[in-house]
């Protein structure tokens, strides 16, 4: 296969540039509807979507007919996200850290997730998958967060995760006084809470 310049290059490379635009516009879509969703609401107009992607409807509706496939999409790019979090900052933080940080990233998550309350507890066939897909991502990567703060000593044993997640979902309820930090601080306020009769220092070498 050749180029206009007679160039001789291999069919596929088309290929793999017209999936890498199509998936930089299917990123775009995803990050545009999370912060349209976020402000308006999930039943904000498809154009207002669109524009925000720099894309055009045809796009939208050629990656989501219906409007709960692109609920569902956002829903699981962004609890993928805050699993995924997890074992990045495992890796550059010591274990009290890197729990403190991710409670404040799952509490950004609640937050910015409020606009697909509405939609998620619908009662629509369309969302029923997502609550598991929610426990199934996130309880896991936040136990291996508080077995690490454990073993190291900065926090008790004996917590489970989903009633963590369940708290943290509670203080970043919003109110009309409160901005996004209080969330962060209510939750900063549960992580000390964890830390009270742990270890002052990990135990020693066996």
């Amino acid at each position: 296969m050749s180029d206009k310049t007679g160039e001789i290059r291999p069919e596929n490379e088309g290929k793999r540039r017209v999936r890498a635009d199509a998936q930089r516009n299917l990123d775009a879509l995803l990050q545009a509807a999370m912060a349209v969703f976020a402000t308006a609401g999930v039943d904000a107009p498809v154009r207002e979507i669109a524009e925000k992607a720099g894309v055009g409807i045809g796009t939208v509706y050629r990656h989501f007919p219906q409007r709960s496939d692109l609920i569902v999409a956002v829903f699981r790019q962004e609890v993928d996200a805050c699993a995924d979090a997890a074992p990045a900052l495992a890796a550059a933080h010591d274990p009290g850290e890197a729990l403190t940080r991710w409670m404040r990233r799952y509490v950004d998550f609640i937050a910015a997730k409020r606009g697909l309350g509405a939609a998620l507890h619908s009662g629509d066939p369309a969302y029923e998958a997502l609550p598991g897909y929610f426990k199934d991502r996130l309880v896991p990567a936040l136990q291996s967060l508080l077995d690490a703060a454990v073993t190291a000593g900065v926090v008790r044993a004996g917590f489970d995760p989903v009633d963590l997640l369940r708290a943290a979902a509670v203080l970043a309820s919003p109110s009309q006084d409160m901005g996004p930090e209080h969330g962060r601080r209510m939750v900063d306020l549960l992580v000390d809470g964890l830390r009270y009769g742990a270890r002052l220092s990990p135990p020693p070498p066996a």
